[in-house]
């Protein structure tokens, strides 16, 4: 029986409890068996099941760490798995298996497991600027550490949770992260600019359920919000994000598209989905000044822009020159120029 790991609140593993190991043939499940036999690992059989209780998190790193020496990661990827709080499981209790190398992950990273689990991380947030009023229209919302005994880089953190089957909490989480600080800690008039990923959001409707509740329990209006496609994060499914950008439109809340003008985010794709935002990919920003060709492909997009309303963002403005180069091209600019992200909004704020 299949379940959906992505949304349940915690997996037990420092406590003791019961490692559940499924195989899909025979073969498979004789040479695990096999294997903990020659290293003395005690293990009962239920059918395809082999389920082996430990005391500590340093016996499931070893067994896991024993299986990738034995299997191929084909061999590996075909095994479906659980772990359960509890030692004595009854014959006739049923269990859901999971992706036995989503589990596999959370076990070789218990420190990132903690950290999404207990949400030990801040939203920092970098101020947007708009061109016409230089002066700040909004921010964007930036995962941070928020203990020092639990530090990460937030792309090495997103990248676990995608491995480890757990992008779709750490994404839900994060987005009510800066929907908490935006509320407590800006008045009510700037934006605020918060990240997601289309893959974590498998059901629109139901996913974005605690987003919503957030929206109102913190009491933010939600024509404040913009919620935008990260820069990691890869169109496959053209109709899925298309869904999304309309049940986030249909509450009032507003959609932007990243790094337009590279990779997947095209002009034709800036065309099609007909976002409210668009981000021009900070690759073309940098040095823009110097280089006639990116200064054509902003103008460009910025051309398409304008014809569709979608207003405008430049990124990664590092210096004056790139500012001055884009400035009459776009509605908004962010970048290190004129700030970094910080835990707390800017006493004072102006365009240089």
């Amino acid at each position: 029986m299949d379940g959906c790991i992505h949304c349940q609140n915690t997996i037990p593993m420092e406590q003791g409890g019961t490692m559940i190991i499924s195989a899909d043939s025979n073969k498979l499940f004789t040479i695990i068996k096999e294997t903990f036999t020659r290293h003395n690992i005690k293990f009962q059989l239920r059918r395809l099941n082999i389920l082996i209780p430990y005391d500590y998190i340093r016996q499931l790193q070893s067994l896991t760490e024993l299986l990738q020496d034995t299997l191929s990661q084909k061999e590996r990827h075909s095994l479906r798995g659980n772990i359960i709080n509890e030692k004595n499981i009854p014959d006739m209790v049923m269990f859901p298996l999971y992706s036995y190398e989503e589990i596999e992950q959370r076990i070789l990273n218990p420190a990132y497991v903690k950290i999404i689990q207990e949400q030990h991380f801040t939203s920092h947030m970098q101020p947007i600027f708009c061109t016409q009023e230089e002066s700040v229209y909004g921010y964007e919302f930036l995962l941070r550490p928020s203990r020092e005994d639990f530090p990460f880089y937030p792309g090495e953190l997103f990248s676990f949770s995608r491995r480890s089957g757990m992008h779709s909490m750490l994404d839900s989480q994060a987005r009510i992260n800066a929907i908490r600080t935006g509320s407590e800690k800006l008045g009510e008039e700037e934006m605020l600019f918060i990240n997601f990923l289309p893959s974590s959001i498998y059901d629109p409707a139901h996913c974005l359920k605690s987003t919503f509740e957030a929206v109102d329990t913190y009491q933010v209006n939600p024509k404040r919000l913009v919620f935008e496609v990260v820069e990691t994060e890869q169109i496959h499914d053209m109709t899925h994000l298309k869904t999304i950008f309309h049940e986030y439109q249909k509450s009032g809340v507003k959609v932007a598209l990243d790094d337009i003008g590279s990779g997947f985010a095209t002009n034709d794709v800036l065309q099609e989905l007909r976002p409210d935002y668009a981000k021009i990919d900070r690759q073309i920003i940098q040095n823009c000044h110097l280089d006639e060709n990116k200064l054509e492909t902003i103008e460009e997009i910025s051309r398409v822009s304008k014809e569709q309303g979608t207003f405008l963002l430049a990124e990664g403005i590092e210096n004056k020159a790139e500012y001055m180069a884009v400035k009459k091209l776009v509605d908004y600019c962010q970048g290190y120029y004129f700030a970094k992200p910080e835990k707390d909004p800017y006493v004072s704020y102006s365009l240089r």
